[in-house]
């Protein structure tokens, strides 16, 4: 576990790649793909609602917008093997989608509330994270990234259902960080460190997320320990600056 962001090079060039934002809508969504796309990447934004994905980034001209329920298996499927015929490479999946519930106590941990969270959460990320798998271990610079929050490592009563479909998120992860590390390892090196491995996948974690319109809505709060999405945006851009050892499998807090 590290409580650093990777640095961000100010020359960090992601010309050539291609890297898909799902759950792009929100305001963590439109800071990744402004400064990935400012970087040189081309990115993809997906999101399940046409009218809200041109809302938040249809200033954004060079940003490939697709609509996909990423909790329906098949249409990831789908959209995998659309973006696989168009683009030569995929080069990074940053997961995106999530949701927040909490509750009243243990008892007040509500099944629909949970089951919201199951899909939001974890189903989102199991079909995508599988659907693009063999993509981003071909690539030469594959990442994948989750956000994760600080409620995994202490949950309370009242975010039960929160911090355990979290933590199962970071698990899932993890073993797709291993995955990268077995099936890029060298053909018959089994006890050293995987000197080819190119891809990644990392867990960053805040306390919450806060933007420039919730500040300006909200101007009595001071939002103590919440990351701003642009600091979270530089973070996604700074793993690709690492090499993929030294960030594959890692929890990696934010300052808030």
């Amino acid at each position: 576990m590290s409580n650093a962001s990777p640095a961000l090079d100010g020359l960090t060039a992601l010309h050539g790649l291609t890297v898909v934002v799902a759950g792009a809508a929100g305001a963590s969504g439109v800071a990744c793909a402004t400064l990935l796309s400012r970087h040189g990447a081309t990115v993809v934004a997906v999101g399940s609602h046409a009218g809200r994905l041109e809302q938040a980034l249809g200033h954004l001209d060079d940003v490939d917008r697709r609509v996909c329920d990423l909790a329906d298996a098949q249409a990831v499927t789908e959209l995998c093997q659309a973006l696989s015929a168009d683009y030569e490479s995929l080069d990074g999946l940053i997961h995106l989608v999530g949701g927040w519930r909490g509750g009243k106590g243990i008892a007040g941990q509500t099944d629909d509330d949970y089951e919201l969270l199951h899909t939001s959460v974890l189903t989102t990320l199991r079909n995508t994270t599988r659907a693009f798998y063999p993509a981003l271990l071909a690539s030469s610079r594959g990442r994948v990234a989750i956000v994760s929050s600080t409620a995994v490592d202490s949950p309370t009563a009242a975010v039960a259902s929160y911090a355990a479909l979290k933590s199962a998120a970071e698990a899932w992860t993890r073993a797709v960080a291993d995955g990268f590390r077995r099936d890029q390892e060298p053909a018959g090196d089994s006890t050293t460190e995987s000197a080819g491995q190119t891809s990644a996948a990392t867990i960053l974690v805040v306390k919450a997320l806060v933007d420039d319109a919730l500040r300006d809505a909200h101007p009595e709060r001071r939002f103590p320990g919440y990351t701003h999405v642009d600091d979270l945006a530089a973070a996604v851009v700074g793993l690709y600056a690492a090499e993929a050892p030294s960030v594959n499998g890692q929890r990696i807090i934010l300052p808030g």
